[in-house]
């Protein structure tokens, strides 16, 4: 019994410790960023990092256990070489002129954009069973992607993980900007967290609070990255981004206060369990003097973000005299800078056979000039007239030092435009391009034809010069929001600008008039096919005609004298 319990005791020893390593090979950060915006509204940017210590790419390399990585996304990088995935889900415009730059942006509508490893032989089929699992994961119409709506932009979208890759053959992007976000797309999204919407800040993510919003976005990035500065160690990292901006002032709860129970109906209680950092961050840099956070907080932080140095008031949840009384924020607000870079876009004409895409490019810097990458994807039933193509700024040519054009085929790809256009300090760049619009079958049309055709947003992409220094070595000690993006110039940063999506009318046939047209036809065939068939169907009888009146009553009078009736 004696020699049981120790041979016991001993497998159970060695099983804990070979597990230990595993288990602390994961790791999870969870950070909130509130920050007021000079309009009034309230910006809060939900952070959730996982680093999983494994590569799904290794020959031969299996991976069986899961502890915080969600498996379901695990499986998906294992079975379709995935390299990097990032896909996002947003509802409503982000106002650059308004708000300033988002940490991280998206488009409206939902955004997938993958880059596969080069091992993958057959990258459509890959990215067509892909669009599908990933609908299923999330509650979204990404099946509807298919190689009509697809792009493989060939200066665009550069891998934001390990490896520079240049082979865009293994890259795919897409957009649907009709697509609309509810609360089915953001459940499955908070279940992927490890502690779910039970624990840490996903317990502020109140859907009819979250939705009931100027701007909503939520976004999945996934990518391989270095554990250090040598990167001697790699690991797969897990992003989990939710933008959000109230609007306080249409809500009826003021301007100048605000707290986490009026904008979540919520408060934090406690930290996630399973975190090894949890922080919420309060933007004090406009004027701290005018600041005034109840409950107060001696630490500050500094991060260099979008080539501007932010002061922060950081709350670190993982301390118990953290929730004391941690339920508003007071404070008031002042005007921002105005952003660097910013674009926007729309349709001129008139009319429903031609018209003119207009995409404005603004450089607000006061003297430094610098280029930027435009991105356009149009569907095949605009066609492009490429030759129209006209690059002006300060109302002088402007010729793009880069131009990639791909052309569209009807009902299977869309146009692809890419330019890399020099921008001339505090000037506006205006691109325009004539298009007309096709005839589409009438098994082509939306059930709402007459309300339009969304064309997706167009992506300005550029390194923007910094107010201040960068930092461009690798720190674990970052805050998530300022990380995100590699830092490989001191003197410039990383933007990504998204334009709004445009709502074009295409010509629209009357659907009534088929209405109508089965309407008359089953009207006649009823008529004359009943008739016809009554004809053809009834049985006609010869009846005789009664006797006249007077011959009744003589025969009456007749039966009542017992006279014989008459014939």
């Amino acid at each position: 019994m004696l020699i049981l319990s120790s041979l016991l005791l001993f497998i159970l020893t060695t099983h804990s410790e070979a597990l230990t390593p595993a288990a602390a090979r994961d790791e999870f950060q969870e950070e909130l960023v509130i920050r007021p915006l000079h309009s009034g509204d309230i910006y809060a940017s939900f952070q959730f990092r996982t680093l999983w210590d494994t590569d799904f790419l290794q020959e031969g390399q299996k991976v069986s256990h899961y502890r915080l990585f969600p498996k379901s996304l695990g499986q998906v990088l294992s079975k379709f070489s995935v390299r990097e995935l990032h896909i996002s889900f947003t509802q409503g415009f982000w106002r650059t002129m308004q708000w300033g730059q988002p940490f991280i942006p998206s488009p409206p509508g939902a955004e997938l954009w993958v880059w596969f490893h080069d091992t993958v032989s057959d990258v459509d089929g890959n990215w067509k069973e892909l669009t599908n699992v990933l609908s299923g994961i999330f509650c979204a119409s990404l099946n509807f992607i298919d190689l009509t709506n697809t792009v493989q932009p060939s200066a665009s979208f550069k891998p934001l993980g390990l490896g520079n890759a240049t082979d865009h053959r293994f890259l795919r992007y897409a957009t649907l900007p009709r697509e609309i976000v509810c609360t089915e797309n953001l459940t499955p999204w908070k279940k992927l967290l490890p502690c779910g919407s039970k624990a840490g800040l996903a317990v502020l993510m109140k859907s009819e609070k979250l939705f009931h919003s100027s701007f909503h976005s939520q976004a999945v990035h996934i990518r391989p990255i270095c554990q250090d500065e040598q990167c001697s160690s790699k690991a797969w990292e897990l992003r989990q981004t939710l933008n959000v901006v109230f609007d306080l002032h249409t809500s009826g709860q003021g301007k100048k206060e605000w707290s986490l129970f009026k904008m979540f109906s919520r408060t934090l209680t406690e930290a996630c369990p399973l975190a090894s950092s949890s922080k919420v961050y309060v933007d004090i840099t406009d004027n701290p003097e005018l600041f005034e956070l109840s409950p107060a907080t001696p630490l500050l932080g500094q991060a260099v973000v979008l080539g501007d140095r932010r002061t922060y008031s950081v709350y670190d949840l993982s301390r118990a005299e953290t929730f004391g009384q941690l339920r508003s924020f007071n404070l008031l607000l002042r005007d921002m800078l105005r952003p660097l870079l910013h674009a926007e876009r729309y349709v001129a004409g008139f009319g429903l056979q031609t018209g003119e895409i207009h995409t404005v490019i603004y450089n607000n810097h006061p003297y430094r000039a610098f280029p930027v990458l435009l991105m356009d994807s149009v569907p095949w039933y605009l066609q492009l007239y490429i030759h129209t193509l006209t690059v002006t700024s300060k109302s002088r040519d402007n010729k793009p030092s880069y131009i990639h054009y791909q052309p569209a085929k009807d009902r299977h790809r869309p146009h692809l435009l890419e330019m890399l256009i020099q921008l001339p300090p505090h000037s506006m760049t205006e691109v325009t391009v004539q298009f007309e619009r096709a005839l589409l079958k009438w098994t082509e049309y939306t059930p709402d034809p007459n309300h339009g055709f969304y064309v997706g947003s167009s992506v300005v992409s550029a390194l923007v010069p910094s107010m201040v220094a960068m930092r461009t070595n690798f720190t674990q000690d970052q805050p998530l929001f300022s990380s995100f993006v590699p830092v490989k110039e001191e003197s410039s940063y990383f933007v990504r600008v998204y334009t709004e999506p445009l709502l074009v009318n295409l010509p629209t046939p009357d659907f009534s008039m088929p209405y109508n047209v089965i309407c008359l036809t089953c009207t006649v065939v009823a008529v004359g096919y009943g008739s016809f068939y009554n004809l053809l169907t009834r049985t006609f009888q010869v009846d005789e005609p009664s006797p006249p009146l007077s011959k009744r009553l003589a025969n009456l009078i007749r039966r009542m004298r017992g006279v014989p009736l008459l014939t």
